[in-house]
């Protein structure tokens, strides 16, 4: 296996951003996709994504096999929310494994949810995303989403060996279709995809991030996702 850089990585937070400015579109208007609501918060903003990733979802959307779909589970993430999902997973491993170093906390955090200070959510870069079948539900894709490293005996790896086939196999159709429309994959969690933040850029050797993280305020100027 090749080697996974975590996004706890220095040089992940060493990638510039450049930010440009685009705007969050909405999921829910005039989407091609399906848009799961079990992530919902009170934030509102799980269904929102920037216009270049809405983009690139949908190529790999229509370059799916007949009768799959792309099944939308959470975009955008506000910084606070971030932070409380790191913090809360950061205390669970420090509670089950006291002789770990504070950085050997950090590290191991950042396999399940990333740092705050360097998330893609938080810049509506990332999605967390599944593949559903013709009527509509969640294929096996060898774990549930959201698993941990812990819970899922490292299943929850993009490139874990011990899943099914017919799981690797929908793990591969959607791999496919979305590194053909320009995203990347979060190695320890094959859900997460994104494009234009900084794990992005430090993966295809891009010179910067193109999104920054941004806060869902009233007001904010949020697009339909047939603007895309």
């Amino acid at each position: 296996m090749s080697e996974i850089i975590l996004m706890s990585d220095p040089r992940v937070a060493a990638v510039p951003v450049h930010e440009c400015g685009e705007p969050l579109l909405d999921l829910r208007a005039d989407s091609p996709f399906l848009v799961d609501g079990r992530k919902q918060d009170d934030s509102g903003s799980y269904f929102l994504l920037r216009k270049g990733v809405v983009e690139r979802l949908k190529r790999a959307e229509e370059a799916l096999p007949a009768g799959l779909r792309l099944m939308i589970v959470e975009g955008h993430r506000s910084p606070a929310l971030q932070r409380r999902y790191f913090e809360g997973y950061a205390a669970e491993l420090r509670a089950g494994r006291p002789e770990w170093s504070e950085d050997e906390v950090h590290s191991k955090a950042s396999r399940y949810v990333s740092p705050p200070d360097i998330a893609p959510h938080t810049a509506g870069a990332a999605v967390d995303l599944t593949l559903a079948g013709p009527d509509g539900r969640e294929l096996d894709l060898g774990t549930p989403m959201n698993a941990s490293p812990e819970d899922s005996a490292g299943a929850c790896y993009t490139g874990a060996e011990n899943i099914s086939d017919l799981a690797r196999d929908h793990r591969e159709t959607l791999k496919a279709a979305l590194v053909a429309a320009g995203l990347v994959n979060y190695p320890t969690e094959w859900w997460h995809w994104s494009f234009g933040d900084r794990y992005w850029a430090l993966t295809v050797g891009a010179d910067c991030a193109y999104y920054g993280p941004l806060d869902k305020v009233p007001g904010q100027s949020i697009g339909r996702a047939n603007d895309a």
